[in-house]
Parts: structure tokens; sequence; C-alpha cells
């Protein structure tokens, strides 16, 4: 057997691909406040704009799941060191961008380098730990996890406010340096990367094709959705069909095909299905309460983003602090179900507790609940990363992990997707409702614009000039009322939705590796 590796080359190793995991996360987030200045600068729309956000997104979401059969094809240690050189190149091109879809392009590149990132760091410090301390690699994992999207926005508010919007790419490129030799330096091979034989290995082109048309059609529809209303686009519509057939018809050729691109059969172990469907819940939950508090933070607080992202420090520092402990007792034998059923909880009071803000509270309102979301955050993250893996042997492990992966972004997407849709419509609704006391014969909505007119008038102000004025600001008012409301029925929902979710936690199951994954495990080692 193979020895484990120890002490500095162990640490290294753990340095190695949570910088890996970080850098690939905070891309996902990163580029989300640099929009205004991205657009301004290369002369194209905001929504033009968001296709830097949404072509990395569908690459990503496309590689995830293919990262076990890539990883087995050109080696695990070959392709990771690729795909970080790959990450590395795309950033500074993506940096160096004379035009928007020069940018676009370089941005899809990146997520396919990207994509390879999330799965292989989790593999390859698996592999790093003995199994006995599988929920340590967990925490660790899961604090790159929590604190890459967190770190994110904070990192691009503050290039956006001081900085070029090119140095959110270029700042990538150090690291990306550093961390390929790091990998090329520390990093093993596994015993049969050594001779592959590529020639005996079956590529599966139609479950490629199946995946890419299913996972890019649907990836595109949660993006773009809202901003192009739903079912009423024509090319919505055909995505959306062709989304449907060719998950369908992925399905059946995974399950019937000898060599498939992504192994299905591993989700016949009971803990890992039950353990994705989690983690979409997981990803549905966390991205639906980050996508409403920076704009609340923003919009109604009148926040920067630079001190919105320094507002979740605390909460992520908590999430840092309690992911070893959180190991620590899965190492002790806490069943995981408990600290799941905590995290949702947890989650549910952080959600319930900002539905409560209102448009005067102080930053210190705000401390105590962005605590409680780290506490959940670590409560969800460690023992959902660690029950993926319970009871997979090795050989099926990098195919599970990928598809864990893969559930959390969609789950993620669904998410966003579903918020962004949630608040537009309750936004319409709410003004809806507010406009019916503000009309022309109410005396509340009457006196607060004469008042603000004879203000202005007293200023010198035309008194037409002046009238406009105080129908702009009544405007003004109802428009943040009716966003307050919102954001208000936002935490409200997905604190809910925490709620209605616990009853799941009766199929989670305390899952250790069997005798045979353990004997698999052995061999493998060698």
């Amino acid at each position: 057997m193979s020895p484990k590796p120890k002490g500095f080359a162990k640490w290294i190793i753990v340095a190695t691909v949570i910088s890996a995991t970080m850098l690939e996360l905070i891309d996902t987030t990163i580029v989300n406040v640099a929009l205004s200045q991205i657009s301004g600068n290369l002369g194209a729309t905001i929504e033009d704009a968001s296709w830097v956000i949404t072509a990395y997104a569908i690459a990503n979401v496309i590689v995830i799941p293919m990262t076990g059969f890539l990883a087995s094809y050109f080696g695990r240690k070959n392709y990771y060191l690729a795909s970080i050189l790959i990450f590395t190149f795309s950033s500074y091109m993506c940096g160096n961008a004379g035009g928007l879809w020069e940018l676009v392009a370089w941005r899809f590149l990146q997520g396919v380098g990207g994509g390879a990132l999330l799965s292989t760091s989790q593999s390859i410090l698996f592999d790093t730990f003995e199994i006995s301390e599988r929920p340590i690699a967990s925490a660790i994992f899961g604090m790159g996890v929590i604190i890459g999207p967190t770190i994110g926005p904070t990192l691009g508010g503050v290039i956006v406010d001081n900085y070029h919007w090119s140095l959110i790419f270029d700042i990538n490129v150090p690291v990306g340096i550093i961390a390929a030799f790091l990998v090329f330096s520390y990093i093993d091979k596994l015993p049969n990367e050594y001779n592959i034989n590529r020639k005996a290995i079956k590529i599966d082109y139609v479950g490629i094709l199946l995946l890419i048309i299913w996972v890019g059609s649907l990836q595109y529809i949660l993006e773009k959705g809202q901003s192009e209303d739903w079912f009423a686009a024509q090319h919505i519509v055909v995505l959306a069909i062709a989304a449907v057939l060719a998950f369908i018809l992925f399905i059946w050729w995974e399950l019937r095909t000898e060599a498939p691109a992504v192994n299905l059969h591993v989700l016949k172990n009971r803990t890992l299905a039950i353990t994705t469907l989690l983690t979409f819940i997981m990803g549905m939950g966390i991205y639906c309460s980050m996508f409403v508090y920076p704009v609340w933070m923003q919009r109604i607080m009148g926040f920067t983003p630079t001190l919105t992202g320094e507002s979740l420090f605390p909460g992520a520092i908590m999430a840092a602090v309690m992911m070893p402990l959180v190991g620590k007792a899965i190492q002790r034998g806490v069943p995981p179900k408990y600290l799941i059923t905590a995290g949702f909880l947890t989650f549910a009071i952080f959600c319930f507790w900002m539905s409560g803000a209102s448009p005067e509270a102080g930053v210190l309102f705000f401390f105590t609940p962005l605590l409680l979301r780290g506490v959940g955050s670590a409560m969800l993250s460690v023992p959902l990363t660690n029950q993926a893996v319970s009871g997979l042997s090795p050989r099926e492990m990098p195919q599970g992990i990928a598809i864990n992966n893969m559930l959390r972004q969609l789950g993620g997407s669904f998410g966003i997707a579903f918020m962004n849709t949630y608040v537009a419509r309750q936004y319409a609704l709410h003004r809806t409702q507010l406009l019916n006391y503000v009309t022309a014969d109410s005396p509340q909505a009457i006196d607060r614009i004469n008042q603000t007119a004879g203000a202005l008038t007293a200023r010198g102000i035309n008194p037409l000039q002046a009238h406009q004025a105080g129908l702009s600001m009544l405007d003004g008012l109802v428009t943040k009322q009716a966003y307050v409301l919102t954001y208000l029925d936002a935490f409200r929902i997905v604190g809910i939705f925490f709620v209605c979710v616990l009853p799941l936690m009766l199929f989670v199951k305390k899952r250790n590796l069997s005798a045979a994954a353990m004997k698999e495990a052995a061999e493998h080692a060698h």
C-alpha cells in the first residue's frame, strides 16, 4: 500500500487543491459586480455583458459531470494540471480581451478549465487523507466551497471601486501559475495512470453530445429565462424541449451503454442518491439567500459593493471555524442527519430573522443572522460532502463526486432563476397594491407632493418643475417600499423552503465504508 503524504507535503497538497477550488468558485461570482463597468468599457449593453457570466456557467456545468471520465482517460494528474493551465491562460486572455464577444469566448474556455477544479480537487483531497480522516477532508473542502463564493463579490467590489475591471481576471494568473507548479511537483500520479491504454478506452460520444445539449440548454434557460420572459420567447421554448428530450435520451443511453461518460449506476447507492438531492436543495437555498442579501444591502441600505462584501466576512469566518469542529463531530460518531437537520434549521432561522429587517435597521442587526448563516453552512456542507463519498469504492468516487458537485451547481442555478422571477413578480404585485393608496384624490399623497413642491418653489424652482419633482419623489418612495416588501417576502419564502425539506432527514442514514470498499481502497493505493 502506498503511504499517504505526510507533514509538509500533505499540507502543500491541501493548500494547492483548496486554492484551485476557491479560484473556480470565486470566478462564479466575482464578475457579477463588474458588469456595468465591463459593458461601459466595451461598448455593450448590460444584457449582452451578462453573457460573460452565462458562458462561464454553461461551460462549467457541462464539464463537471464528465470530470470522472476525463480524469480516467487522460490521467487525473495530467487532466488536473492541464485544467489549471487552461483556466490560467484563459483568465489572462479575458483580462486582455478587446471586445465583448472575445471576452465571452475566453470566459467559456475558462469555464471549461474551471469545471475540473472542483471535483478533481475534492477527489485528490480525499485521497490525501486516510479513510478515517475524510470528515476532516470534507471540512477543509467545505471551507473552499463556502468561502469562495463569499469572497467573490467582495473582491470584485474592491477591484471595481478602485481599479480596472480586467484585474478581476488578471489576479488569477499568478495564483494559477503557482498552483500548476505545486501540482506538478507534489501531486503524484495514481498507480493506474502510468500506463494508460487510451486506445482501449471507449469514448461515449453520444452521451457527451446529449449531456452538452441538455445541460447547456437548461443552464441557458436558467440564466436567461427571466430577462427574456421565460416561455414567451420562442427560443426558450425550443431549448426547453431540447433539454427535456436530451435529458431523457441521456439517462436511457448512459444506463445501457458499456462505457458511459457519466456513470449513473453509482446512484444505486442510496446514500449518494439522497445526498445529491439534499446537495441540490442546499445549493438552491444558499444561492437564493445570497442572491437577495447583497441586493437588499445595496438597493435598500445604500451599501457599496465593497461594504456589502465586507459585511459577509464575519459569517464566512464563522463557517471556517465551524467546519473543522463539524468534521471532528462526525469522526466521533455524531449522526450526519442531526447535523444536516441543525444546518437547515439554522438557515431557516437566518432567513426568518432577515425577513424582519427594515430600511432603518443598523449594521449590527445583520451581524447575528450572518453568523447563524455561517454556522448553518458548516453544518450542511461538511456532512453532505462526507456522505456523498461514504460507501463508494475508489473507482466510483470520482463519478459520485462529479455528480454531487453538478447537482450543487444546478441547485444554485435553479435557486437564482427562481428568486429572480419571484422578486420581479412580487415587486410588481406590491407596487400595484401600494399604488392603490397613492391616488389623485388621496389626501396623504396630495400633502406629500405639495410639501415637496412648496419646499422646492421656495428655493426658486419653477412651480411646474417642483410639482413634477414631488411626483417623482413619491414614485421613488413607492418603488423603494415595494422592493422592501419584496425582499422581506423573499427571505421568508426561503426560510419556509428550508423548513419544508426537513422530512427528507428521515432518509439520511449514517453510512460507513463497506468492507469490500475498504479492501478496494487498499488495492487502489498499491
